[in-house]
């Protein structure tokens, strides 16, 4: 297992009243021989990739999408039109690696920005893939990104529900991803980061071994983002540890009291694994 020490970081910017404190940790799991899973922990950027194609080059992907991000890091003044162009510049990078359509690898990726907007903090999210972002408040724990993978548009179509969403044979097959698949648009959204609040990003390794429950359960556990990281990735081993597994735990600490309803946005671009790509056509 390789972990980050606590980051602690506070915004310089227009007094947005909070400071971040953000760690990661990551293991190769208990099956596979090496980690195809990538981060980043550079405020104001934090970052998870998860490569895929093993042997076809998984884990030089989704270190090119990493490599791609830290541009923005110590920067105050990132916005989504950058983020857009870090996602270009890791698709072009990611799909140069290809030596066939079949070999493609490629790497889901979810990223957490901190920027300011009219003086208060805010999370500019971003994901394409499965790999998740999750926000835990004093009353829930809640999953802000939507998962582009094939078991995710059969629950969204009443076929499934999440239950069976974690033993269907297909819960590996992925939507979108940078580089293997074509079409692989990325979903943004923007909302308050509170005073009090934990995000987690991660990659789909821990949730394909732990529920919700769990997770919120060692978020709750009272420990910093550091012991909390590791506590969540040694869980996830320990249940099978089947895939690569990935966390990063921030903490919001401030006095920023917004409220869930004063989100500014969170949309999915048009519709349209170990992860298996697949791609999905336009109607």
């Amino acid at each position: 297992m390789t972990q980050t020490a606590a980051v602690t970081w506070t915004p310089d910017i227009m007094s947005a009243g909070v400071t971040l404190v953000a760690a990661g940790s990551t293991h190769e799991g208990a099956v596979r021989r090496h980690n195809e899973d990538a981060w980043l922990v550079s405020p104001p950027v934090y970052v998870v990739a998860d490569g895929m194609g093993g042997h076809a080059a998984g884990d030089v992907a989704s270190r090119l999408v990493i490599e791609a991000f830290e541009e923005l890091a110590g920067r105050d003044d990132v916005t989504a039109p950058d983020i857009e162009r870090v996602l270009e510049s890791s698709r072009t990078a990611v799909s140069a690696l290809a030596t066939s359509p079949v070999t493609a690898p490629g790497s889901t990726v979810v990223a957490a920005v901190y920027v300011v907007e009219r003086g208060r903090g805010y999370w500019l999210l971003v994901n394409i893939g499965d790999s998740r972002a999750y926000l835990l408040t004093p009353e829930r724990l809640e999953q802000v990104s939507h998962d582009h993978s094939l078991v995710q548009e059969m629950i969204d179509a009443g076929e499934i529900d999440e239950r069976e969403a974690r033993v269907h044979p297909d819960r590996h097959v992925i939507t979108r991803a940078i580089g293997a698949v074509d079409d692989a648009a990325a979903d943004f959204t923007l909302m308050p980061a509170r005073g009090g609040t934990r995000l987690l990003l991660c990659s789909d390794g821990l949730t394909g071994e732990l529920d919700d429950e769990r997770i919120e359960r060692v978020l709750r556990g009272g420990a910093s983002a550091a012991v909390t990281a590791a506590r969540l990735v040694a869980a996830a081993v320990e249940a099978g540890g089947h895939d690569n597994v990935t966390a990063i735990v921030i903490d919001v600490i401030g006095s920023d009291i917004l409220s869930h309803a004063d989100t500014l946005g969170h949309g999915r671009s048009d519709p349209e694994v170990d992860t298996v790509p697949q791609a999905r056509s336009h109607a």
